[in-house]
């Protein structure tokens, strides 16, 4: 199941594929104003309860990505989406600490092709 631009993760029971796409990418974008603010968000998070939330929220996002990918080549068969209580009852909090391994690869296979590029580009450079 598992491809070049996903990490796979199982959910009670059932292996589900986490990918970043366009659409996971502008959600992602609307909730923290852009991928670079996720790992910021996910590490400051001084709230476990609102860390929890974050992450879930993340899991549900990308391992739907998949799941809607799997609805549009098969219409006739529609799988049902995960939903946060899913993954909350699914899950426990040892499990979500080694998903996030699982997101950050998805996010690295998602974004690959741009991170080349940024680094090379010098930010917040003091002139005197």
């Amino acid at each position: 199941m598992e491809n070049e631009r996903s990490a796979a993760i199982n959910i009670g029971g059932k292996e589900y594929e986490l990918i970043l796409t366009t659409r996971a990418t502008k959600a992602i974008a609307g909730r923290y104003g852009g991928l670079e603010n996720l790992g910021e968000k996910l590490m400051k998070s001084e709230n476990f309860e609102i860390a929890l939330d974050e992450i879930i929220w993340l899991i549900t996002l990308l391992a739907n990505q998949s799941i809607l990918i799997q609805n549009l080549r098969n219409k006739n068969s529609p799988e049902e989406l995960l939903t946060e209580e899913d993954v909350e009852l699914l899950t426990t909090p040892f499990d979500l600490a080694e998903y996030k391994n699982a997101i950050t690869e998805a996010m690295f296979k998602g974004t690959k092709r741009n991170v080349e590029s940024e680094e090379e580009i010098p930010k917040n450079v003091e002139v005197g």
